[in-house]
């Protein structure tokens, strides 16, 4: 059986580790001593060398794919008496990916950073097994700004969420939901993120209107000011809408690019959008039109890189401050031939019509040139 990488589980297990000089380090640590990386996929890795990482203050830690349960154990253990120490630790970024991860195991270590400085945390590539332990008295654990999670699979479902929630200090500001395998939260066991501004749910294809309707439990994110679906299976901006009706959050930018939306349908129930709404980005989705229903008044509308062959009329569009409708077929009417990229923005086109331009002039002028010397 093999160790686990965490930094801190080498804290707490560095009196029982017996190391071997001749096993190569399996991390990296940059000329600055800023950021240090770890990948222990070797047979027989030296975990003494994640303490290189001891100085960095960003530290990204892969585990192999290996299985941790033999360290189920340390979740035992009670931090207060490694404190000190790991306050000492400057590390304010940690990533730690590619393992399987018991979730008493997992909490405990979140335990243990609530005595440190970490201020974002990203878990990717996991697998989160088993039941968690009881949840605390009192929130503890770090207190996070930010908090990414990619490719994170959970035992226990879509109660997953509201028991990390429990093991992290309430000051989180920014959540980035991944490749999740359920978004399909427990609202009633959620409790309330009083200072998320930012949730994004951006690549989940899977979610669609109906998810992110089960996803925004209602009155869980009051703070909320920017909320991004980017490839997130949406549909139809009407059904966007409906869902944070639903929730009552009030978003001041909403990102619903690289989605493949389609025109609001005949007969569609009207929605109103959330009064705080001033910036809506609509950019490659695909879109043959503006879709109907949009918010009456924006400051920022942003339909780039879309199917459009005419320019909006204004009686289709909000009222804006700003619009893009850059990377638009009816801005270059011009049909593709089989010397041109259709998946290029235009900006290699322009420029060789500029440089076919420039040569068609400088021929002329030698031109003109030759005439007067004869």
């Amino acid at each position: 059986m093999v160790r686990t990488p965490c930094l801190l589980l080498l804290l707490l297990l560095w009196p029982q580790m017996h190391v071997s000089a001749t096993i190569p380090e399996p991390c990296e640590v940059d000329d600055n001593n800023f950021r240090c990386v770890c990948n222990f996929r070797d047979p027989q890795p030296n975990w003494s060398s994640a303490l290189n990482c001891i100085s960095a203050v960003e530290v990204e830690i892969r585990g192999g794919g290996r299985s941790l349960q033999q360290f189920i154990k340390i979740a035992d253990i009670d931090p207060k008496q490694y404190a000190h120490l790991i306050r000492t630790l400057p590390f304010e970024r940690l990533t730690v990916g590619d393992a399987q991860v018991p979730a008493p195991l997992l909490f405990a270590v979140l335990r243990a950073l609530g005595y440190s400085r970490l201020n974002q945390l990203m878990l990717e590539d996991l697998e989160v097994t088993g039941t968690p332990p009881p949840p605390p008295l009192e929130a503890t654990g770090p207190a996070l700004s930010t908090l990414s999670i990619r490719n994170v699979s959970w035992a226990t479902g879509g109660a997953w969420l509201a028991e990390l929630q429990q093991w992290i200090l309430p000051d989180l500001k920014v959540l980035n939901i991944a490749q999740a395998y359920s978004l399909a939260f427990s609202c009633a066991e959620l409790r309330t993120f009083p200072a998320l501004v930012t949730l994004n749910l951006s690549d989940n294809p899977g979610l669609g209107e109906h998810g992110l309707t089960v996803a925004l439990c209602p009155h869980k994110f009051p703070a909320l000011r920017e909320l991004e679906v980017r490839n997130a299976g949406m549909k139809m901006t009407n059904g966007v809408c409906e869902a944070l009706a639903a929730a009552g959050v009030q978003p001041h930018h909403l990102d619903l690019s690289h989605n493949s939306l389609r025109a609001t349908a005949p007969g569609a129930r009207k929605c109103l959008w959330p009064s705080a709404l001033s910036s809506l980005n609509l950019s490659f989705a695909g879109l043959e039109q503006v879709p109907k229903g949009l918010p009456a008044k924006l400051s920022v509308l942003d339909l780039s890189f879309n199917r459009l062959n005419r320019e909006p009329r204004v009686d289709e569009l909000p009222q804006v401050g700003s619009l893009t409708l850059d990377g638009n077929p009816f801005l270059d009417p011009r049909p593709p031939t089989h010397q041109e990229d259709p998946n290029n923005s235009g900006v290699v086109s322009a420029c060789a019509s500029s440089t076919l331009a420039l040569g068609m002039s400088g021929a002329l002028a030698l031109l003109q040139g030759a005439r007067a010397f004869a």
